[in-house]
């Protein structure tokens, strides 16, 4: 039986391997995609209605720009029963032409179909997003290999970020009060 887990991670191995064909396991066919971008500097469409337009949005247009995609959960999977999802996430990645290093945060918030748990709907609110220094790619990408994923406990990312300022910050957004950072 298809979960809602199954559902969030082949999202992710679709937009993070470039892999259009898999939003079909992931999304209903007339699933709403809603984008909030609170800081950042990316730029995406507010919406978009239908498998088509999801894997043109988030999947084809991003990988145009962007390659070295880790995104992780920083959650427990969700229940297999479960209708609805909130999680936050963190993102590191690479811009295709500069080779900078894009550091990111937000909240997922699913809606999933009844009987096939499919997501009827995702808004993706984002945070944060920084840019790093081409520089920072070792540091950045061996964090996020040892990570894991797609699933990955906010605690764990804190105790092994980096010590680069700009990761920091988005680690802080994740976890305001944590001791870890300080």
């Amino acid at each position: 039986m298809h979960t809602p887990t199954d559902t969030i991670e082949m999202y992710l191995r679709a937009k993070d391997g470039n892999r259009p064909h898999l939003i079909a396991q992931a999304f209903a066919g007339g699933a709403l995609l809603q984008m909030e971008m609170r800081q950042g500097g990316m730029v995406f469409p507010p919406s978009a209605q239908g498998r088509e337009a999801i894997a043109e949005t988030l999947v084809r247009n991003f990988a145009r720009s962007y390659e070295n995609v880790y995104t992780f959960c920083l959650a427990d999977p969700p229940p297999p029963d479960c209708a609805d999802f909130h999680c936050d996430w963190l993102v590191l990645m690479t811009e295709k032409d500069s080779r900078a290093v894009r550091v990111g945060c937000g909240q997922y918030h699913w809606r999933f179909a009844p009987g096939n748990r499919l997501a009827q709907e995702l808004r993706i609110v984002i945070e944060a997003m920084h840019t790093l220094p081409p520089a920072d790619i070792l540091p950045v990408m061996a964090w996020a290999t040892a990570l894991g994923g797609p699933w990955c406990p906010l605690d764990q990312a804190l105790a092994t970020v980096p010590p680069i300022p700009a990761l920091r910050q988005v680690m802080q957004r994740l976890a305001p009060a944590s001791a870890a950072l300080a």
